[in-house]
């Protein structure tokens, strides 16, 4: 069986990749930080449907924490799935904030900085040697980056979300060798608990985004969760070095 991790999938885009990829029969190990109830509820959604899960702690921000990491991977692959290698990894846990450029704090930046880009860039390097030749990553990116959807006060999430879009073009050039497919995916706006759950907070706000999205919803973390899964299928095979947008054509 093929084996995939997704960081950050207690809840949202995380959840719904998850929950996907293990539907098309592949072996998920899933990251949680603070929602371990989240967590166990995405484990229990996927044995439900007949699949096999592990959920396991990690602080994507905290870099000093990939090596402890990396072996809790390797038990869990030997445990569970009697394998050494995995062969999917998707980096997808973060948060968002936002603040006008003059309100953006050099905390702010740096927290930004060390879960969104940081992390996933060191978190990677950690579990490369671990990655079955052969294998797929998808990085979950932002339509904040792009220059059709730029909003003010993401200067500095959209910055890191654009440094991700550009690392998995590198990253896409250097794994070749070993036939390691790269791609992102820019989520628009999507139903999720980003932001301290704000839609849920501020439902009135909805309208007006889908009123700017070509096909007049909000996003939901499925929309995204199912392309995920097929940039790591076999039908998505002669793809890399991709960023695609999965918005629902937002701001078209």
């Amino acid at each position: 069986m093929q084996v995939a991790i997704v960081t950050g999938a207690s809840s949202g885009i995380g959840q719904s990749a998850a929950i996907q990829i293990a539907k098309r029969g592949t072996g998920v190990i899933l990251t949680y930080q603070n929602n371990e109830s989240g967590a166990l509820d995405t484990v229990a959604m996927i044995e439900k449907d007949g699949g096999t899960a592990v959920a396991l702690p990690l602080a994507v921000g905290d870099s000093e924490t990939f090596p402890a990491f990396r072996e809790s991977v390797v038990t869990a692959l030997r445990d569970t799935w009697q394998r050494d290698t995995f062969d999917f990894l998707v980096n997808n846990a973060g948060f968002g904030q936002m603040a006008m450029f003059e309100d953006t704090t050099e905390e702010m930046f740096d927290t930004l900085m060390r879960v969104l880009l940081k992390g996933p860039y060191f978190l990677t390097q950690t579990l490369l040697p671990l990655l079955a030749d052969g294998g797929a990553i998808v990085n979950t990116t932002s339509s904040s980056a792009r220059p059709s959807v730029l909003e003010p006060g993401y200067s500095a999430y959209g910055t890191m979300k654009g440094g991700m879009a550009v690392l998995t073009r590198y990253l896409a050039k250097e794994f070749s060798p070993r036939g390691i497919r790269v791609n992102s995916v820019s989520p628009g706006p999507t139903r999720t608990r980003i932001g301290g759950n704000a839609f849920e907070h501020y439902p009135e706000v909805i309208p007006a985004i889908a009123a700017r999205t070509a096909l007049g919803r909000l996003g939901e973390p499925d929309d995204i969760g199912m392309v995920i899964a097929t940039l790591l299928a076999e039908e998505s095979r002669w793809i890399t070095a991709q960023d695609i947008e999965v918005s629902g054509g937002y701001n078209l």
